[in-house]
This record gives C-alpha cells, structure tokens and sequence, in this order.
C-alpha cells in the first residue's frame, strides 16, 4: 500500500474524484454512448477546475491519485479471467492477433517518429511521442532509458488512451469492423488500458482479446524502439 502526505486532503479528493467520476458515467449512459462524453474525459474535465477554485496543485493531488490508482495491479491481474474464458476463440484467432498487434505497434511508432522528423521536434519529444502507445507503466521506463521526457510520456499515454477510447469505437464501425475479436485487437493496441476497458464493456471476448493486445503492443514497442530510435536519431544527424 502506498504511503501519503496531507491525509486531511486526500479523503477529499479521492472522493471527489469517485463523485466526479459517477457522475460522468451517468451522463455518458444517458446520452446512448456519445464518444465525447466518455468518462474519463468528462471527469477530469469536472476536476480540473475544482482544483483551481481550491487553489491545489497536481502535486497537491497525487497522494488521491496514488491511492486510487493501487488497484490497478490486481484490476490488470484480473483481466486473466476473461481471456481464460475465450482461450479457445484466442487460440483460433492468433495468427491475426499477432499480425494486428505488431502492425498496429509499428504504424503508429513510425508515424509518431515521421510527424516528430518532419516538424522538427526535440529529441525528448520524438522519443516520448514514439513510446506513447504502451501501457504507462513500460511508456515511461521506455522513455527514460531513451532520453525522454518521462513526464510528457505519461501525459502523452493518458492522452492517447482517452481519445482512443472515446473515438475508437466510432471509428471501428464506421469502418464496419463488427467481429469482437478484430475490434479488441484495435483497441488494446491502440488504446491500451482504457481501449481494453471500451472493449470490454462491448463484448467479453473482445476485452479479453484486448488485454492480450495491450500486453502484446508492450512486448513489440520495448523491442523495437530500442533498436529503431537509434538508427532514426542518426538519419537526423542527432
């Protein structure tokens, strides 16, 4: 269990966030589902000002978020029991799991590191911009051990879950993705922990085909971005 400072303060926030929170999955279920009321998003919208009108910090809140954020490990554990469930549909659809999960991996790495080149951007940028599409956890170690910005990576990872979540559905049957597998391959890949979570409230099986495509675009990122960053700095002359 992690430990805190100011406890006075932290009952308050956790609760406020708890509060904030309910009250943005009510609104996103009354609305039928819209993208851009999806929890997440909405609470911290509520939070942020809240913070401001009490004069606090993001310092002053990370002892909340610290405590709300340990269940994470035995929630993550957790998402074992659906993919236990659906191992048979997973052992048939491992050929395009891995397929979809390395191609997704990869595109969305080389397209970060093409957009941070072609801009100009910083090297800590580049490589927090290219590590972005992992779990937050193994995003910023990866960042670290590159030369980038742990902080912007996190806040890059956060960013890129919640936006995926909110519009990766939409766009997956805009594109008339409907199998379950096929949708949880693009949102644990993409969207990691919060893609699963979409995933996994649209259909079992796709949020356990999720959990493994977010375990899976981890795997691929910490293998590849080693090995790619380097030659990439070097075509830049850096």
């Amino acid at each position: 269990m992690p430990t805190i400072d100011n406890p006075p303060l932290v009952p308050f926030l956790m609760l406020a966030t708890i509060a904030a929170y309910a009250v943005a999955r009510r609104l996103y279920l009354r609305s039928g589902q819209q993208p851009f009321l999806q929890p997440v998003f909405v609470a911290t919208l509520l939070l942020i000002p809240m913070l401001l009108l009490l004069g606090r910090t993001a310092d002053d809140y990370l002892p909340a978020k610290t405590l709300l954020t340990w269940p994470l490990g035995p929630a993550t554990a957790a998402l074992a029991v659906p993919v236990y469930l659906h191992r048979r549909q997973l052992k048939l659809a491992l050929l395009p799991l891995v397929a979809g999960v390395v191609a997704g991996s990869l595109a969305t790495m080389f397209t970060m590191l093409g957009v941070a080149a072609a801009f100009g951007l910083s090297t800590p940028v580049l490589v927090s911009l290219a590590a972005k599409s992992v779990t937050t956890a193994i995003a910023v170690e990866l960042s670290r051990m590159q030369g980038g910005d742990p902080s912007l990576t996190a806040l890059l990872v956060v960013l890129t879950g919640t936006i995926g979540a909110m519009l990766g559905p939409s766009c997956l049957s805009w594109a008339r993705v409907r199998l379950p597998i096929a949708r949880g391959i693009a949102l644990g890949t993409i969207s990691h922990a919060q893609g699963t979570a979409i995933a996994l409230q649209e259909h079992e099986a796709s949020g356990a085909v999720a959990a493994v495509a977010l375990v899976g675009a981890a795997v691929v990122t910490a293998l590849v971005l080693p090995v790619v960053l380097p030659v990439v700095l070097d075509l830049l002359g850096r």
